[in-house]
């Protein structure tokens, strides 16, 4: 466990999913930090009882009513009452990251191929990047995933969780950035050989910025 939490003090970066920068990536994280509490919580528990189980064995006369008791209420009630609220948890979280309607989303297309991805802009008619998606940041963004050949997957950790790209099929993820600034994206579903380097970057523009890259026609 304490290993566990060293290693964590560590967890920051551009491919670190603890390190959120924008609202959808720190739902993700608080789940995760919740499931990790609540799964200290059982592994402490059953710890205490496999200790107590083999006290009850190695004293003379025992109790093994209270035993029972014991096993019952903490070794498989606590744990069950434990998951029953992490499970809760987690639907509530996944029900707050499915995109919604709003007046101030922006939607992009983010198509994949082996090895890279194209991004198209609603906003922008006929305007296409390559490699590297640019969102306006404070601002939601709906990114339409697909792909032209096998599944990929699109993932922004800190922005973001991860959602597959699916040949003949268009799944919507929002993203939103807390801040300008650029995060690392990748595909996490291995598709071949060429999946090491199958990367691309999100680009958060201020409102300036982003205004004049609307504007730029830029591919």
């Amino acid at each position: 466990m304490a290993i566990t939490l060293l290693a964590l003090c560590g967890c920051n970066g551009d491919s670190s999913t603890v390190d959120p920068a924008g609202p959808a990536a720190r739902a993700i994280a608080s789940l995760w930090w919740v499931m990790f509490a609540g799964g200290a919580l059982v592994f402490v528990l059953v710890m205490v009882l496999l200790g107590l189980a083999f006290r009850s064995q190695s004293g003379a006369g025992g109790e093994p009513r209270q035993v029972r008791i014991w096993i019952l209420t903490l070794g498989i009630g606590f744990p069950m009452l434990v998951l029953a609220a992490l499970l809760a948890y987690g639907l509530v979280i996944g029900e707050r990251l499915l995109p919604r309607n709003d007046a101030e989303v922006v939607r992009v297309g983010a198509e994949g191929r082996r090895w890279s991805w194209t991004f198209s802009y609603d906003d922008a008619s006929g305007q296409t990047t390559k490699d590297v998606l640019h969102i306006p940041a404070g601002r939601p963004v709906d990114v339409e995933i697909t792909t032209t050949d096998v599944i990929h997957s699109f993932w922004v950790p800190r922005l973001a969780g991860k959602l597959d790209a699916i040949p003949g099929h268009v799944n919507v993820l929002r993203i939103e950035a807390d801040e300008p600034g650029t995060y690392q994206g990748l595909s996490a579903e291995f598709s071949g050989s060429g999946y090491g380097w199958f990367t691309f970057e999100v680009t958060a523009h201020d409102r300036a910025n982003w205004n004049a890259f609307m504007g730029s026609g830029a591919e």
